[in-house]
Parts: structure tokens; C-alpha cells; sequence
């Protein structure tokens, strides 16, 4: 069993960051739910709640006197948090961090950008295993595939935002890759499970949905949750092409950029097997419904980024 450091109370305390991201929020709620005092860090002042206390501050210069949690939960950039541990003195013996496919899906981008995050991805995991094991603590890192739920991933509601806006959404005929979109609740829920996990120290998981489908069915199942529907649209790729570049012209759509075009030709599922095997892993199937997308055809133009 791991070593607990409950406060007086005999309740186990958790140290939480990204508390009001799209993962953190339910994240906040099941840890809550399961008797947990959670302190969590957010760069905005919000109300404590039994249970929840918020601290204002960002990753870059927070905490650093010494006090104990039974676990430290990071669903923010894992960069940041990486640096953020290496320089702490906070006393944990476990720590949950989640990161994202994107460090093997973007090592080989044509983009220099999206290499870039790739690269940056990979070193903080590596700084984070490291850290930690230079002070015997367990980790594990969730890479999340394509997230949604929320209504503030960058990829599906950006596509509910745009095609609200337009009224009809194109995808070129290219795009037909394996996507394996995942629910916030999901990825809330999976690093509860961890949590209980001895197994999954030291460990590193591909947390996808459960179900794998093509590109432009999962684009349909979107767009048929909003009212009105929009026209879906399937163009020859050198069409498409064309019409992008038309756009990056004018400004717009420049997160849509030919990296992101060719990789809707890949297939990006992952095996989630071993998240199955070691924390009981079971993520939903792909069923969206317009709440999921609730204010997307707010707000100015969002670029479309692949993850």
C-alpha cells in the first residue's frame, strides 16, 4: 500500500492543478465525491467549497515551502508542471500527470512547430520520471487522445464552433484516418483509477475512447447534433487544398495548417489494452449530443489544431 499523509481528519489530501480545465473539473468532483480535501491552483480566485480549497497561483513561481499531500494530480500543460516539480519541495508519494498522444503523434510532423511540441512533450516526461525517482515517488503519466466533452477541446468544438458560424463544414476526401475520441469524464475517471493503482507506477498510458472510427464519421456525428444543421461537405484534396491556402491568405483557418491535413490520412488510435489490464480502464463510446457543444458558435474564429 502506498504511504498516506492525511491531514488531522484521517482525510487524504490532493494537491491539483489545472483544477478549472476541461479534465480537472470533474476531476475536482470525483475526488470530492470520494472523500478527498483537495487544494487545488488556479491562475483566477474562486469560492472554496467543503472539501476544496483554491489557491491562487500559476506553475511558474507557486509553492515553494514545504508541506505533505497524499497525491499531487497535474491536467495542465505537462511542460510547466515538470519544471514546476523539479524546483518544489512538496512531499508526495504519488503523482498522476497527464500529457498527451501528441509526443509520438507530432515527433515526425512536416511542421517545425508541432515537432517542436513533440520534443518539449518527451523531455518533460523525461524530467518528471526522473525527478521522481531521485525521490522514490511513483508516477504516472495519461497521454489523452482527441478529447471532447466539454466544449473546449481546440479540435471538435472548434469544428461545432466553425460550422455553426458558416453553415456548412468541408473535409477533403483524404481524410479518412482512425480517430479515437475520448469524454473529460473518462480521463477525470481514469486518473482516479490510477490513483489505487500500484501497477501503473512508473508507468505511461494511451488513454483513448472506446470506440475507433473514421475521420469524417466522427465529423458527421458532430455536425448532426446541432441546430441548425450544417451542410457537410466532401472536396477533392487538391480542392481543398486550394481553398486552404485561399484561407491562410486572408488569416484565418492558420491552425489548419498541410501537417494537420495529412495526418486526417493517418490512422491515430492507440491500444488502450494496458490501461484496460491495469486500472480497469473503460472509456464510452463516441455518442455526442449538442450540450457537448453548448456556446460553440460563440466567440471569434478558433483554428482548428489536431491533437
Amino acid at each position: 500500500m502506498e504511504k498516506e499523509t492525511s491531514d488531522a481528519t484521517g482525510r487524504r489530501r490532493a494537491l491539483v492543478f489545472g483544477g478549472t480545465g476541461q479534465i480537472g473539473v470533474p476531476l475536482v468532483d470525483y475526488l470530492l465525491a470520494a472523500g478527498w480535501d483537495v487544494l487545488a491552483v488556479s491562475r483566477q480566485a474562486h469560492p472554496d467549497r467543503h472539501g476544496l480549497h483554491w489557491v491562487q497561483a500559476d506553475l511558474y513561481g507557486f509553492w515553494r515551502e514545504e508541506q505533505a499531500f497524499d497525491a499531487v494530480i497535474s491536467c495542465g500543460p505537462l511542460d510547466n508542471f515538470a519544471r514546476w516539480y523539479a524546483g518544489s519541495v512538496v512531499a508526495t508519494p504519488r503523482i498522476v500527470a497527464f500529457g498527451s498522444t501528441s509526443a509520438e503523434v507530432k515527433q515526425d510532423s512536416a511542421e517545425a512547430a508541432e515537432r517542436d511540441v513533440a520534443r518539449r512533450l518527451q523531455q518533460a516526461e523525461q524530467l518528471l520520471f526522473a525527478t521522481a525517482a531521485e525521490r522514490s515517488v511513483a508516477v504516472t503519466v495519461l497521454r489523452p487522445t482527441l478529447i471532447y466533452g466539454a466544449g473546449r477541446d481546440k479540435t471538435l468544438t472548434a469544428i461545432a464552433r466553425m460550422a455553426l458560424r458558416t453553415k456548412v463544414f468541408a473535409l477533403p476526401t483524404c481524410a479518412r484516418g482512425a480517430r479515437q475520441p475520448v469524454h473529460v469524464d473518462d480521463l477525470a475517471m481514469a486518473a482516479m483509477q490510477v490513483l489505487g493503482s500500484e501497477r501503473t507506477h512508473g508507468q505511461v498510458y494511451a488513454v483513448g475512447g472506446g470506440e475507433v472510427l473514421p475521420y469524417s464519421v466522427m465529423v458527421r456525428r458532430v455536425l448532426a447534433t446541432l441546430r441548425p444543421r450544417p451542410l457537410f461537405l466532401r472536396l477533392p484534396t487538391p480542392l481543398f487544398l486550394w481553398a486552404l491556402r485561399k484561407a491562410h491568405a486572408k488569416g484565418r483557418l492558420l491552425g489548419l495548417n498541410e501537417a494537420v491535413l495529412e495526418r486526417m490520412r493517418d490512422s491515430l488510435a492507440f491500444d488502450i489494452e494496458p490501461a484496460r489490464r491495469d486500472f480497469g480502464y473503460a472509456p464510452r463510446r463516441f455518442v455526442v449530443d449538442q450540450a457537448m457543444f453548448q456556446g460553440a458558435g460563440d466567440g471569434d474564429d478558433v483554428p482548428l489544431m489536431e491533437t
